[in-house]
């Protein structure tokens, strides 16, 4: 029987609202997820596109998604399988040159080599460095940050932190400085010479951002992506066997199996507000959700923007919220093909595991840079960055016999196109897709003729469809300004938003974007102790 009344309701049934459903009512707390789509998954969804074609929609790829979280939620058990790329990543030069980057140590060593012998020596060294900072920063990932204003206990706990942090040798209290403040293009500078080699590294510092190589603070982009495993193996990239949608199928059930209730179809309005605090969901229906607490996994710039009254919250807290910088630079492609590509610099249609990697299209660090001042000058990048990921090669389940499908993950793009245009106008969305196409067509002359039907998501498309304000898949960027303890805002780092018994439990709260399932563990967490702590109080 669905209580009429439940201790938490959360917004939204993406990955981090569905590991906060699982893990609060494992909890023994009754808990409900108010979904405004009709399938479960928020961004991390799989869809047919074409008849017989079928990919993830917005979210493609899998690494960051937190062991613990596999682990405490048992999904695997739930159905999830993660299938380990072949290799890395594939990076087309020209029509002779390409570096495909393996695993195997020996074997990307020499892959680097073929273009610097200086910078393949140098590999080793990079590596021991963000492994070094990567095991410092991996258990503040799950901690909840020290928060501002908040008191002896987040003092102690910021003493906590600092300390670990002084103990560190002072090359090492460097590094972690560096990885916080400097760019991408500056760290790479410092450690290689080659051009390919620094694009390769580089384009980990872009992704998501919408920024350039050089832009301050592209370092620790960078870093974010380096915290990721696939199967126990640090450092790999993979494939949820039935895209993403087979993630988040699997948290709901894990979130069902321990007593939680999800409503699709079920939008909300706005949060309710009695007494001064949270109590509840208004859905657009009109109907009423009582809860004690409201957990919202919708980027905080749009939860302040459209769900939380203007008078219910003080009006400067509430433009601290509005004013949170957003925009990935991001257009999201699906694209069925006839064929696998056959590219100039690795010839050949017959699967080779450069189609099973990560296919980037960004050579060198001066095209990463030039795609970024295209977009900011004129919205969209003459030579956008492309990664394609061939998801069929690994998962046939997801196209016909001898056919593929494709994910194309697109940068720069401006989220607000200049001079009056709009991402609402179909012929600029399909006029940019179509340079998508020809890009990759510069390296592989048969994709053209090979793709069969499209699916084409534009920045607004994406803030439409998933809620992500100017289609910022971080719910908010990855600056200095906006990580740990000032994520969102400084002062409501600790999940805990101005409006009593409102929390935050997205990608928007520490530690950020990608599909890793922390912030809503580490959300939960905190409703958790606040539920005892008023408990022991009646």
């Amino acid at each position: 029987m669905i209580p009429d009344f439940f201790d938490v309701a959360i917004i939204g049934a993406g990955h981090n609202g569905l590991t906060s459903a699982a893990y609060l009512a494992g909890a023994g707390l009754r808990v409900v997820v108010l979904e405004s789509n009709g399938v479960v998954g928020g961004a991390a969804v799989t869809e047919e596109f074409a008849p017989g074609f079928s990919n993830s929609v917005a979210s493609y790829t899998v690494s960051l998604l937190n062991p613990k979280v596999i682990a405490d939620l048992d999904l695997h058990r739930h159905g999830l399988e993660i299938i380990e790329r072949p290799a890395a990543n594939f990076w087309p030069v020209d029509d002779r040159r390409s570096l495909l980057v393996p695993y195997d140590p020996v074997a990307r060593r020499n892959a680097f080599a073929s273009f610097s012998s200086k910078d393949a020596d140098r590999l080793e060294s990079y590596d021991n460095e963000l492994t070094r900072a990567v095991d410092v920063l991996r258990d503040l990932i799950t901690r909840t940050p020290p928060n501002a204003g908040g008191g002896i206990l987040e003092l102690i706990k910021a003493g906590t932190i600092g300390r670990r942090v002084l103990n560190l040798s002072l090359a090492d209290q460097r590094l972690l400085l560096e990885l916080f403040t400097a760019s991408a293009a500056d760290f790479l500078d410092r450690r290689f010479e080659n051009e390919t080699v620094k694009a390769a590294f580089a384009f980990d510092g872009i992704v998501g951002a919408y920024a350039a190589p050089s832009t301050p603070g592209t370092a620790y982009v960078l870093l974010h992506h380096c915290f990721g495993e696939v199967n126990g193996k640090p450092g790999r990239w993979g494939h949820a066997k039935g895209g993403m949608g087979a993630i988040t199928q699997a948290m709901a059930r894990a979130a069902q199996s321990r007593g939680a209730v999800i409503r699709v179809n079920a939008p909300v309005e706005r949060v309710l507000v009695e007494r001064g605090r949270a109590a509840g969901l208004v859905l657009k229906s009109g109907e009423i959700v009582k809860a004690r607490a409201v957990a919202a996994n919708i980027g905080p710039k749009l939860l302040f923007r459209d769900l939380i009254a203007a008078g219910d919250v003080d009006p400067e807290t509430r433009e601290k919220f509005l004013a949170i910088k957003t925009g990935s630079g991001t257009f999201r492609m699906n694209v069925a093909l006839s064929e696998l590509p056959d590219f100039t610099s690795r010839p050949g249609k017959d699967l080779g595991p450069h189609h099973g990697s990560g296919i980037v299209i960004g050579p060198t660090l001066s095209y990463l840079e030039r795609a970024y001042l295209d977009a900011r000058t004129d919205g969209w990048s003459r030579e956008p960055v492309v990664e394609m990921l061939i998801s069929s090669t690994f998962d046939p389940s997801l196209a016909p016999a001898g056919r593929h499908v494709a994910s194309l993950f697109v940068q720069h793009v401006a989220p607000k196109l200049p001079d009056g245009r709009s991402w609402s106008n179909a012929h600029e969305r399909e006029a940019f897709a179509d340079l998508v196409i020809e890009t990759v067509t510069r390296h592989a002359p048969n994709f053209r003729s090979s793709v069969v039907a499209r699916q084409v998501l534009s920045p607004l498309d994406l803030e439409q469809r998933f809620g992500l304000v100017d289609g910022d898949i971080f719910h908010g960027q990855l600056g200095l300004g906006q990580l740990f303890s000032a994520r969102p805002v400084l002062g409501y780092g600790n999940y805990r938003m101005p409006l009593p018994g409102l929390y935050l439990c997205g990608s928007g709260a520490h530690p950020g974007g990608g599909v890793t399932g922390v912030p809503g563990m580490n959300a939960a967490r905190e409703i958790v102790k606040d539920m005892k702590r008023w408990r022991s109080k009646r």
